[in-house]
């Protein structure tokens, strides 16, 4: 017939009652105070041959299987009564919308910082980016023709040895030379 679903912790178990070991039988080998040093040990009992002290008197306790619960168990399980809960895991829906508020530039205020200002953009990263967006307007204007191939080699190069801020900087140094960059109208 149907089985109602009952609500479980699956932490029940069955074991049996011994009030002495004097000696046990495991897999046809028997084990002895005799041929083991340690037997009389309640701590080497429960280590070594899984007997494990009762609680409530001096005896010991070995867990044992039901096969009828075991099958109970398995019937119950097949009919979905019985199933395996999903692990209630960390919600990362706080963590998108912090990281959305983010990249909109949001959140990064001085209580929101632990690194300093160089471990944050470290200086190389800092130069990179400099430098990069230098040539690309360097090579802008080579293409164009405003500047000469010599001329663009000259400004490579002071680029490099660090002389200008910005692309703004370097833009006005070229044009204090005498150099016509257009875009003034």
């Amino acid at each position: 017939g149907y089985k109602r679903p009952t609500v479980v912790n699956m932490s029940w178990g069955y074991s049996a009652g011994y009030g002495t070991a004097t000696s046990i039988i495991y897999r046809g080998v028997t084990y002895n105070s005799s041929n083991d040093s340690n037997f009389s040990s309640r701590t080497h009992l429960r280590d070594t041959y899984g007997l494990y002290n009762y609680f409530t008197f001096s005896g010991y306790r070995c867990p044992v299987r039901i096969t009828s619960v075991d099958t109970d168990v398995e019937e119950l399980i097949d009919e979905g009564v019985i199933k395996a809960r999903q692990i209630q895991g960390t919600s990362r829906s706080r963590a998108r919308k912090a990281e959305i508020q983010r990249s909109k530039g949001r959140r990064v205020g001085h209580g929101s910082r632990k690194g300093s200002k160089k471990s944050r953009t470290p200086k190389k990263e800092r130069w990179m980016k400099t430098i990069r967006a230098q040539r690309r307007v360097l090579k802008e204007l080579r293409e164009s023709g405003n500047l000469e191939p010599s001329q663009y080699r000259y400004y490579y190069r002071k680029a490099k040895g660090g002389s200008y801020r910005s692309i703004a900087h370097m833009r006005t140094n070229i044009e204090l030379d005498g150099i016509s960059l257009g875009g003034d109208e």
